[in-house]
């Protein structure tokens, strides 16, 4: 369940200052679909030869670019005019990390892109697509739940994501390996899929932005820092 007892941003005397939190939040919430339909869109293009999607999604790199700017400035200008304390202070804070995160994972989706329409252009798809399609879903779920988890503000569930970290590592080595196999067995595979392994790398990336989002909405919620620290840790944070 969400810690309803700490979702209490926005409850100011300033109802200006309540405004501006929540448009913070929802700026950020607006960036988060716009990189998770990237991502969507990046491997869409890829397993379904689509060079034209793929140009769209290098496309949309820009706007990503500018609403990260646009997140930045904001949260900058409510630190100077609002000087915020405690909660309030660790919510802007954390939207401003957790923007860089989603501007990477666009960054990820663009490299994706690159590739798909790379492959498409060599014409025969290569091997490790099942991988590809697996783990993307596996990281575009997580991508999902830590924004969800943000904006109900539910440390639990961002738990849950960081534990979700160490399965995808797992999916990306074992597909690692497969990929391998296939160009020990003929060598005329190895730039298609060396290719796709570096869209694997671009996959499981966007599933470690994921989870540093996860750990920004238990710093948020709980007031305690959980990066670099071992999963059984953050259960303990998260449990208090």
């Amino acid at each position: 369940m969400p810690d309803k007892k700490d979702d209490v941003y926005g409850d100011h005397i300033s109802n200006k200052f309540n405004d501006e939190l929540m448009a913070l939040k929802s700026e950020f919430l607006e960036m988060g679909g716009m990189v998770e339909s990237q991502v969507d869109r990046a491997i869409t293009a890829l397993v379904e030869n689509d060079g034209n999607l793929a140009d769209e999604v290098r496309a949309m790199d820009k706007k990503v670019d500018q609403k990260e700017i646009e997140i930045d400035e904001e949260a900058t200008l409510i630190i100077a005019r609002r000087q915020p304390t405690a909660r309030d202070l660790r919510l802007v804070i954390s939207v401003i990390k957790m923007v860089a995160d989603l501007e990477r994972v666009g960054d990820e989706a663009k490299k994706i892109a690159k590739f798909a329409i790379k492959l498409s252009e060599e014409g025969q798809a290569p091997r490790g697509y099942v991988e590809v399609r697996h783990i993307g879903n596996h990281v575009l779920s997580m991508l999902h739940d830590s924004l969800d988890a943000f904006a109900r503000l539910d440390s639990e569930q961002a738990l849950r994501i960081m534990k979700e970290d160490k399965r995808v590592d797992e999916e990306y080595q074992a597909a690692t390996r497969t990929l391998l196999t296939f160009m020990m067995e003929d060598t005329r595979n190895i730039s298609r899929c060396m290719s796709v392994m570096w869209i694997l790398r671009a996959l499981e990336r966007v599933g470690d932005h994921a989870c540093n989002i996860a750990e920004n909405v238990i710093f948020m919620v709980k007031g305690e820092d959980v990066r670099h620290t071992p999963v059984e840790e953050a259960e303990k944070v998260v449990g208090r």
